[in-house]
């Protein structure tokens, strides 16, 4: 019995090997396209065109709603261009009050039974098409946002070449207040450069982050929202993959967000991510396959392996662990089992992904002495994601929704100042 156990471990082992790797290939294979950034042609050509609805939803956002709308009226857009709406969600504080005093067109939501950014979106958009003024697209924020002044342009340059749905480039307000803090813009720094570039120039389609994105009224009207999930982004990103739409990218549509101060509130903010990612990946995976084997859809498949990265991450960090209990005490009887390649292997790709991290923050501009002391603590940052992950999945049928407390607050006038 306990050789059959032993065997059983060895077998599991390769194949975990065997598809950690190839899926680490695919990911470095893709991410090498975006170290070269391409300058856009026609980015002085383009005139503003189209009309936007912009949206920022909030739940008892009283401490920061006031900066996001004085960012939003700073646009470099038209004025007549855009009109800015604000869902006073669930609100118990002075949010709709303060939206109302910075110029936003208020719109309050009272519906306990279904709480959620995505329930709060489906509803606004409905009132959207209901009203006397047509727009072109929506775009949505959240409240703890400041957005770059030229984000309507890229936008309206994204989209008068063709895109129905464009994501901008999400940035962090607050990268160095704390080490989570530090780790997290670290993570969106890399996406942005290694994830969402290259798969706009290999014409994949690239990922809704949950903010800072634009949508065109026509596919919300035919597609409908209808993600309602605890990760509405990933979900709507999903369901557009399905139908054939690519989203777009605008590398230079700065949006600045809040992100969590403590592992505590990380690790509820990045469980429900999980929660989220879990069911989306029970609901839509199957599909994404089928459309990608039988139709030979690249973009499908690439969805597919990306709702599966969380998976990976489990392998990734179990095996580094692994590998960690097998230096120290070699005669381990569980660890006793072979790599499928060098342990010598595994730990040069590990050398190589620390050092990966820094070049690309190197390429986006990003580099300093808090970003090379952030990256000594950013391993054990992904580390966490292994519980996260685990407990995320298994409790992914939990659909209650908490709120994430926003509390920094500064203008974008600041905060381009500090960054200039």
């Amino acid at each position: 019995m306990q050789s059959l156990f032993v065997n059983l471990i060895f077998y599991i082992s390769e194949l975990i090997q065997i598809l950690v790797f190839i899926a680490g290939c695919y990911f470095f294979g893709i991410s090498v396209f975006g170290w070269i950034k391409k300058k856009e042609k026609l980015s002085r050509t383009i005139v503003p065109q189209k009309k936007f609805a912009l949206v920022v939803a909030a739940h008892n956002e009283e401490l920061v709603i006031g900066h996001i709308i004085d960012s939003l009226f700073k646009l470099n857009y038209p004025r007549n261009l855009f009109d800015v709406f604000v869902i006073a969600d669930n609100c118990t504080d002075n949010t709709a009050v303060i939206a109302r005093k910075f110029g936003a067109k208020v719109h309050i939501r009272e519906d306990a039974s279904k709480r959620g950014k995505g329930h709060a979106l489906e509803w606004m958009f409905s009132r959207i098409f209901s009203m006397d003024t047509s727009y072109d697209a929506v775009a949505v924020f959240d409240a703890d946002n400041l957005v770059s002044p030229n984000f309507l342009l890229e936008m309206n340059k994204q989209m008068c070449k063709g895109f129905k749905v464009v994501q901008g480039y999400i940035d962090s307000k607050n990268p160095y207040d704390s080490w989570i803090t530090c780790s997290y813009s670290i993570a969106f720094w890399l996406s942005n450069r290694i994830f969402q570039l290259p798969r706009y120039y290999l014409r994949l389609s690239c990922g809704l982050c949950g903010t800072g994105f634009c949508i065109d009224t026509s596919i919300l009207k035919s597609l409908k929202w209808g993600a309602t999930c605890l990760t509405e982004d990933l979900e709507y990103t999903m369901k557009l993959a399905l139908n054939g739409v690519r989203i777009g990218w605008a590398h230079e549509a700065v949006v600045y967000d809040e992100k969590p101060i403590t592992l505590k509130q990380s690790w509820h903010q990045r469980k429900r991510w999980m929660q989220g990612h879990a069911e989306c990946a029970q609901k839509y995976l199957g599909a994404l396959f089928k459309k990608a084997f039988f139709k030979g859809d690249l973009t499908s498949l690439d969805c597919a392996l990306y709702l599966f990265q969380p998976i990976r991450f489990i392998f990734v960090g179990l095996m580094t662990v692994m590998m960690w209990v097998q230096t120290v005490y070699p005669q381990f009887p569980i660890y006793s089992v072979q790599y499928v390649f060098p342990v010598q292997v595994w730990y040069l790709m590990g050398l190589f992904e620390i050092l990966y991290g820094p070049l690309v923050i190197l390429a986006e501009k990003k580099f300093s002495l808090k970003v090379i002391l952030g990256f000594v603590i950013y391993p054990y940052y992904c580390l966490t994601w292994v519980p996260i992950t685990i407990q995320g999945f298994i409790e992914k049928n939990n659909k209650e929704w908490n709120h994430t407390v926003h509390t920094r607050q500064i203008s974008i006038s600041e905060l381009e100042k500090s960054n200039g």
